[in-house]
């Protein structure tokens, strides 16, 4: 292990600088699931259900436009890409506190379909401004600033929460979230090397005369400027041909990735709502917050070891550890050894993240890598909205320990799927 790679990496201005910046733009967004469901149960009276559903709702928002986001980034820019979300960030989460219930459901939807895509946007810029071992190394440290956030959004979130400020809470997240999308304009990191925007800005610009559809939805006329490039007259097979080839990344490999994402955010999700489960039963609601600490500083250790090694290990096998090590945190009876048994799972988390996304940056090139790390997003974000109810109905069966039961034996079974899926490619195709 080579840890003097943080040091190397940290000296590079510009992905020191885009480090930060991802770390201060997640902050808002970490502190929103909480004021939001606070902000329900609290000032709109509903119940916790209600809240669930909310949160559900903005999740399908934020899976459903991942991809697209991602796409946009890749055939307009980030900047361009970017004006949707700082102004409906700013919009949406100024307006979410002051309606009805009724009304929050869409507009939460909205906000999630144009969320600011600061995850996609970091991991496809460090694939651009990191090869090698440097590459590993930064997607080990996002995956540990994502650790320290969510170590102080949703402890954040919590106290204005209960301080009876959730309005005032969810504007800022809005207003700030827009701040931070404008200072990403800014500093503009690459998305892809420059090589590759000379070899791409040729065909880009065909395919910008071709998009003669103007009443089409934005992400169908990027479709039709690249499934009909300027000139083209032939139809049937060339066509299929092009659309074969935009979903070329696709891969049986890179599906396998995007399962583990998924199994990674079930997981996450799950032991979230089983440590709660767990305090709030035994009335020690105010000791959450230590069984998180460890759980997350647990995470950051793994990361930076992890970020450190000069071989990087399948997100499959990170993945079923993590998960078999999770099942023990439901035999604990009281808050010191919850937080005990989390440190072992914790230690395998920001590894699972960071191995994940390294994979995806190295299957996929980097005209498509944006649509990529959108999709890994959406994947990992439906994860995490299966991963609570699925934990909450073994909750509510069987007690607080089927929660965790419940989601680390369903990532072990996702990951066992995915090794023989990996086996039966390799037995089909030796080159893959």
């Amino acid at each position: 292990m080579n840890f003097a790679l943080y040091r190397e990496l940290l000296a590079v201005r510009p992905i020191s600088r885009l480090l930060l910046v991802g770390m201060v733009a997640r902050i808002p967004h970490s502190a929103a699931g909480v004021l939001l469901t606070l902000h329900i149960v609290l000032s709109l009276d509903q119940g916790y259900a209600a809240a669930g559903a909310a949160a559900a709702v903005m999740t399908i928002g934020i899976a459903v436009g991942a991809p697209w986001r991602g796409r946009r980034v890749d055939t307009v820019g980030l900047r361009t890409a970017l004006i949707p979300s700082v102004i409906s960030e700013a919009v949406i989460w100024s307006v979410v506190p002051h309606v009805s219930y009724q009304w929050l459901l869409p507009l939460v939807f909205v906000g999630g379909l144009l969320t600011l895509p600061i995850f996609s946007v970091v991991r496809q810029s460090l694939g651009v401004l990191a090869d090698g071992d440097q590459r590993r190394t930064a997607f080990a440290l996002d995956a540990i600033t994502t650790e320290v956030v969510f170590m102080i959004g949703p402890a954040a979130g919590a106290i204005v929460a209960t301080s009876g400020f959730t309005v005032l809470g969810l504007t800022i997240v809005g207003v700030s979230t827009s701040l931070a999308g404008l200072f990403l304009m800014w500093f503009n990191p690459p998305t892809r090397s420059p090589a590759q925007d000379e070899e791409c800005s040729a065909d880009e610009r065909h395919a910008a005369e071709a998009a003669v559809v103007s009443a089409a939805p934005a992400h169908l006329q990027e479709a039709a400027a690249e499934l009909v490039p300027a000139g083209a007259t032939h139809r049937g097979p060339g066509l299929r041909s092009k659309v074969a080839h935009n979903f070329a990344w696709f891969t049986a490999t890179v599906a396998a990735v995007f399962a583990v994402a998924a199994g990674a955010g079930m997981v996450l999700s799950g032991t979230d709502v089983g440590i709660v489960a767990a305090l709030e039963t035994g009335g020690r609601q105010a000791e959450i917050g230590i069984v998180f600490l460890f759980w997350c500083a647990a995470s950051v250790v793994g990361g930076l070891v992890y970020g450190a090694m000069h071989r990087p290990v399948s997100p499959i096998l990170l993945l079923l550890g993590m998960a078999a090590l999770t099942i023990p945190m439901g035999f604990a009876h009281d808050t010191w050894s919850l937080a005990f048994t989390a440190i072992l799972p914790g230690l395998l988390c920001a590894p699972v993240l960071s191995s994940a996304s390294e994979k995806v940056a190295d299957l996929v090139a980097e005209e498509r890598r944006g649509e990529a790390m959108g999709w890994y997003g959406s994947a990992l974000t439906g994860g995490v909205a299966l991963g609570a109810p699925l934990a909450g109905v073994f909750i509510d069966v069987t007690g607080p320990s089927g929660g965790f039961v419940s989601v680390g034996a369903a990532g072990v079974v996702l990951c066992f799927a995915g090794l023989i899926l990996q086996q039966r490619r390799r037995g089909k195709s030796p080159a893959q």
